[in-house]
């Protein structure tokens, strides 16, 4: 990221339209940036657009109107087959429901993306022992997911979105089917990893605890922002 310009995500005029019996406008003119390190949480009523918004961010869908740079990417210039290998190493994608890999122990789910961009099994399986080490979970790191709690589940989703040090993790509602204890834990680790190593979040979410943590608050409805409020971090948490 030059100097010059430190937004690692730039979002310009974009909207987005499905169209079923009737158009559901789902964006509308949506301009924003985010610097590198970000801690945002987008937030709004169901139907306001969040989702959609991480969709494009993600590159798992194309804007009508508009353009969208994540680290100097246009991706929307971007031809459609080179979108999956810009997400492979460039995105890290937690969902609400986990998605892990059932017959794969925690440590072989940390090492997926890894594998599927050719890293060596050494720098893979290192890189998840010091991940898993760092935030208290080497304990588990044999276990199948079906062995985990959800909590335990999903705090292994966000080690396997940041395994391979994606310019930004998305994280669709990820606290959604938590209870509030264990969406404490989850957005404890966040914070460590964004502090700590500086990795950029962008949450879509409803849940107060998120928003309450978050740096950053860009609120959404019927796919307009209506606002962009600026927190301030605790104290010692990454700068924005």
């Amino acid at each position: 990221m030059s100097e010059q310009n430190p937004n690692l995500v730039e979002v310009q005029h974009v909207s987005k339209t499905y169209r079923d019996h009737v158009d559901v406008h789902a964006l509308r003119d949506v301009t924003l940036t985010l610097e590198s390190g970000s801690f945002a949480a987008v937030v709004g009523p169901s139907g306001s657009g969040k989702s959609t918004l991480l969709n494009l961010l993600g590159a798992l869908d194309r804007p009508d109107e508009g353009t969208i740079r994540i680290a100097g990417t246009d991706l929307v210039a971007t031809p459609s087959g080179e979108l999956a290998d810009f997400r492979l190493h460039n995105i890290g994608f937690v969902f609400q429901a986990f998605n892990l890999l059932p017959v794969l122990s925690v440590e072989e789910n940390l090492e997926f993306v890894a594998n599927l961009q050719g890293k060596p099994k050494g720098e893979r399986r290192y890189r998840a022992d010091a991940l898993l080490q760092a935030v208290g979970l080497a304990e588990i790191r044999d276990k199948r997911p079906n062995e985990l709690s959800g909590g335990q589940q999903q705090r292994v989703a966000v080690l396997r979105a940041i395994m391979t040090e994606p310019a930004v993790v998305l994280a669709d509602e990820p606290t959604a089917n938590l209870d509030s204890s264990n969406a404490s834990i989850l957005l404890d680790m966040m914070e460590q990893l964004n502090r700590d190593k500086g990795i950029t979040f962008v949450f879509s979410t409803h849940d107060p605890q998120v928003m309450e943590r978050a740096h950053r608050l860009i609120r959404l409805r019927d796919g307009v922002v209506t606002a962009d409020e600026r927190g301030k971090p605790k104290s010692g948490a990454h700068p924005q």
